[in-house]
Formats: structure tokens, sequence, C-alpha cells
């Protein structure tokens, strides 16, 4: 049986390939500054000041963050080098995402 984390990461892959994400801090600030995102994921092993700007930036946008997993997970489950942030367009996978956090 397969633990939530890697569910998460599996969606992540899943969501990468239907196009409906971002990665890299440059692509997620501005698809979060164009009202795009619905949810973006902060690795726990990011920088603080990659946290509280992405906490910053999306609690004024009304957009969820949260922080999950590492730098070098995130990255592999989306089939790139390591990532400190995900952006997540499409509300489908972020509502799967929230549940299986829950």
């Amino acid at each position: 049986m397969k633990n939530n984390m890697d569910k998460i990461h599996s969606l992540l892959g899943i969501a990468m390939r239907a196009g409906k994400l971002v990665s890299g801090e440059d692509a997620t600030m501005l698809d979060l500054k164009k009202g795009k995102l619905n949810l973006v994921i902060v690795a726990g092993d990011a920088s603080n000041n990659t946290k509280k700007l992405f906490n910053d930036k999306t609690s004024f946008r009304k957009v969820n963050c949260v922080e999950i997993s590492t730098k070098s997970d995130l990255g592999m489950s989306i089939g790139k080098d390591s990532r400190a942030v995900i952006g997540i367009k499409d509300i489908g996978f972020v509502n799967k995402i929230i549940q299986l956090m829950d």
C-alpha cells in the first residue's frame, strides 16, 4: 500500500504530463501573479526566504500554500532536477492533494 506522500508524488507526475503544473520559483511566481494557480507547494528544505516569499504572496492572493516533501523528491516526481516550488493550476488535482494531506 502506497503512503499518501507517494500518492501525492504520483499525482504531481500526472499533473506535469497533463500540463496542469508549473515548477521553479520564477515560473510559479509568474503564474501566481496571473491568477492561474490554485495551490503552491513549497519543499520542506527550501530556503526560509523562499518559504516566506511564497507564503506571503499566496496568502495575499488567497491561494493555498503547503509545505511538503524535499526539493529532490518534488523534482523527481515531475521528472526534473530538484524543485523548491511547484504550482498546481487544476482544481481537481488540488482537491485530491489536499485530501491526501489530511
